[in-house]
């Protein structure tokens, strides 16, 4: 999974901006989704190769009642519309991670965003893991594949996979991964995972 254009992907950020080389002549698109404040702009910035594009937006009061900020002290901006990275798997192919808003209320831009889309990380915090809901079940009724991807937070808790599973009502074939969204070999560990499951599941074929 190492990038074309860094030397080690997960030795931190680049140090300048990096273009697609001439030889790439095909892309891929993975979604990173979920519910607010799960980690899905800060898992993108792990990945990205690139400094990745974000569209965050400070909260303000008119979020209040809205926005539920229960153990989320430390948030003060949302995405309200993508955030974007990129990453140079070989010279002909690059990955495309498009990271969706969180809210209902910017739901509209998911369908355009899923568009095209060869799978989804869909990110779950295990402390609020009914706020995960509505997320998979889009997944599951555009029949998108994914995979479960639980960012582990100092405090989150820990269930046995069935249990999880159960609770999430998940189909068999979804697995559950578990990675810090802030560690960039974590995330590329998560990420390769995740790809080695599109292929498994024949729905990403192998560069010749």
């Amino acid at each position: 999974m190492a990038s074309a254009n860094s030397a080690d992907p997960v030795a931190g950020p680049p140090a300048a901006p990096q273009y697609l080389p001439p030889s790439v002549q095909g892309a891929v698109k993975i979604l990173v989704t979920g519910p607010f404040g799960v980690g899905k702009t800060t898992l993108v910035g792990s990945l990205s190769e690139i400094s990745p594009l974000r569209t965050e937006e400070t909260m303000t009061a008119a979020s209040t009642g809205v926005d539920d900020l229960t153990g989320r002290g430390g948030k003060s901006t949302t995405t309200v519309a993508l955030d974007f990275g990129r990453i140079t798997l070989n010279p002909r192919l690059a990955l495309y991670l498009f990271g969706t808003p969180g809210q209902q209320r910017f739901w509209p831009l998911w369908d355009d965003l899923s568009r095209g889309a060869l799978g989804a990380i869909a990110m779950v915090d295990l402390r609020r893991p009914d706020e995960s809901f509505d997320v998979l079940g889009r997944l599951e009724e555009q029949q998108i594949p994914f995979a479960v991807a639980v960012n582990t937070f100092p405090d989150t808790p820990s269930y046995p996979e069935e249990e999880l599973r159960s609770a999430l009502d998940l189909l068999p074939g979804a697995p559950i991964l578990y990675c810090d969204a802030r560690d960039r070999r974590a995330a590329y560990d998560l990420l390769i995972d995740f790809v080695d499951h599109l292929y498994r599941t024949a729905v990403l074929e192998p560069q010749r």
